[in-house]
């Protein structure tokens, strides 16, 4: 949202968190993170949005280090890269097309649902993670508009969690 702001010149204000779409490290070979090789390969996302969390959960795996005060959205010229990586950044789509063709990758597991593959799943984010969430995001100056309190308390219901637990199974999260 935030970038969406800078980049558009418009004013937006979240209203309340609503899921988050689990991220995960995903491999057709390997079981966990501890077999990652050196030299091992991983295509991310190399769009900002997804490029930050892939490269965070990197790190909270312990595959690569991020540099300290690093900026709001990091990029790999954030990172130092110990197990020497070849991440190699790629449209979205495509991060899941090259399961076949390296160690692992960093997706939502939603994405690699919908692709209909069936890889091992390393390590996930958790509803914890809720920097990345969606949320219901409307124009300043709108956000008592009628229709607008009654959508954020419909999205926030218990009934909406229940069918986001059971329809995505862990791959979509309620954080509300």
């Amino acid at each position: 949202m935030n970038n969406a702001v800078k980049e558009l010149k418009i004013n937006l204000v979240p209203l309340n968190l609503v899921s988050l779409s689990t991220l995960g490290l995903f491999s057709k070979n390997l079981k966990s993170v501890n077999e990652v090789p050196q030299n091992g390969s991983v295509p991310i996302a190399n769009n900002v949005i997804n490029n930050d969390p892939g490269l965070r959960l990197l790190a909270r795996n312990c595959l690569i280090k991020l540099k300290e005060n690093t900026k709001e959205f990091v990029t790999t010229r954030d990172a130092e890269n110990p197990k020497n990586l070849r991440i190699k950044q790629v449209k979205g789509v495509q991060v899941v097309r090259a399961i076949n063709d390296v160690d692992f990758i960093v997706s939502s597991a939603e994405t690699v649902a919908i692709a209909g593959i069936t890889p091992q799943s390393m390590r996930q984010e958790t509803a914890k993670d809720k920097k990345y969430s969606w949320a219901l995001v409307t124009l300043q100056g709108r956000e008592n508009k009628p229709k607008i309190p009654k959508l954020d308390k419909l999205l926030n219901n218990p009934q909406v969690r229940d069918f986001i637990n059971k329809q995505y199974q862990g791959r979509i999260v309620p954080v509300f």
